[in-house]
């Protein structure tokens, strides 16, 4: 009788705690069940563009064939703009273009809103833009042969200083400072049909300012920034973009679509050309933040 006892009290404790267990467990289903609100698409998107140096005397611009757009939409997180197949995001709408084709031709660019979700709206504009510019042979003979890379055997081949400045005034890199970094296995090629490769080397890794890599590159990517707010060794993937030489008032520019860059991952993908030979260019891009960034590249390697 006792055994039988025994036995009813361990059933009776095994069906309770299996009850309190079933309920504490379906609690918790109800507690993961969360809610995002409406996805509603970006509405109201709007896009226009100003050609850098109108006027009443030049409808089609100063010859420069540089374009400066801006687009805002209702319920937007985040904009693109596509142009030939080519997407060039842009967190606050705005973005510079410039067309290297000679001539006054049309060009139609697409602005993308992304709202809650990955939902998206669109807009399109087209711009008739004159191009003058036809860039020196020897430069698109030096840039078209070989792979470039960041000159890390000289003194000065990373730097910053103020964005309109001739020289890196506040800091310049020693030789191989940056040797813990993602940065001296990159490589750049400049194709003759105006394609720009990025190859991130075998470390797979790149580096910069971390704002400006969080916002374009796609957040964090388990890293951590340093002091300085970078990410040294950013996982990336190689890619694609397009590239065009331009001269505004006069000063010659190497203009990179997309995410194209060259160094250190700064937000800004024009680079002014500051010396430049066969095998040696020294430029300066400003970066997101105001600074001037300074680089010398070779395609000695």
């Amino acid at each position: 009788m006792k055994k039988f006892e025994t036995l009813f009290k361990i059933l009776i404790a095994s069906f309770t705690i299996f009850v309190f267990v079933g309920c504490e467990i379906d609690s918790f289903a109800e507690e993961d069940e969360y809610s995002f609100g409406d996805i509603t698409a970006p509405t109201n998107v709007q896009v226009s563009a100003a050609i850098v140096g109108k006027d009443a005397d030049n409808p089609n611009g100063d010859g420069s064939g540089e374009v400066n757009f801006s687009g805002s939409a209702d319920n937007a997180i985040t904009y693109k703009y596509v142009y030939d197949g080519v997407e060039t995001l842009s967190p606050d709408g705005n973005v510079k273009m410039t067309f290297s084709k000679l001539g006054l031709n049309s060009y139609t660019v697409t602005i993308v809103a992304i709202g809650k979700g990955g939902t998206t709206s669109s807009q399109a504009v087209t711009v008739e833009v004159l191009v003058t510019y036809s860039p020196p042979a020897e430069l698109v003979a030096a840039l078209t042969t070989g792979k470039w890379r960041v000159k890390a055997e000289e003194w000065r081949h990373m730097g910053v200083g103020p964005a309109d400045a001739p020289f890196p005034y506040w800091w310049q890199a020693n030789p191989f400072d940056k040797a813990s970094t993602g940065m001296y296995d990159d490589r750049y090629t400049f194709y003759a049909d105006g394609k720009f490769s990025f190859d991130v080397g075998p470390d797979g890794q790149i580096f910069g300012k971390a704002d400006p890599m969080e916002a374009d590159l796609g957040g964090d990517r388990g890293q951590e920034r340093n002091g300085d707010n970078e990410y040294t060794n950013y996982p990336y993937e190689s890619f694609d973009a397009t590239w065009s030489i331009s001269a505004p008032g006069g000063v010659e520019t190497i203009n990179l679509t997309g995410l194209g860059f060259m160094g250190f991952y700064v937000g800004s993908h024009d680079f002014v050309i500051f010396e430049r030979s066969s095998n040696r260019i020294v430029l300066r891009n400003v970066g997101s933040g105001g600074l001037g960034w300074f680089w010398i590249i070779t395609n000695d390697n």
